[in-house]
């Protein structure tokens, strides 16, 4: 087994690990429930872990959880409020309204 790298929080590590098992390489999430000792352990000694079952697949996993870091994030403009937008929301975080048709 390798470990493979750290996530953020658990569902992103769930998520991270739910790929790469559908992608055929075996990993599993380790840490998920030591956050809650986030306090009495330094906060990076607390996150959850992806471990690869078989070392082989780092270099092909790495890849992978790296395409998903660099996938192109939409960015509209709110025609209600003039809010800028960004990320996966289909609604303005500041008035409510709808994304425009088209957006992205």
């Amino acid at each position: 087994m390798l470990r493979l790298t750290q996530a953020p929080n658990i569902a992103i590590a769930t998520l991270w690990a739910d790929l790469l098992c559908e992608d055929g390489m075996p990993a599993t999430v380790q840490r998920q429930h030591l956050l809650a000792a986030a306090g009495h352990l330094p906060p990076d000694q607390c996150l959850p872990e992806i471990w690869l079952e078989h070392e082989e697949h780092a270099p092909k996993a790495r890849l992978l959880l790296q395409a998903l870091a660099d996938l192109p994030q939409r960015r509209w403009q709110c025609a209600a409020c003039g809010e800028h937008v960004e990320g996966g929301f289909e609604q303005c975080w500041n008035c409510g309204a709808a994304m425009p048709a088209g957006a992205a």
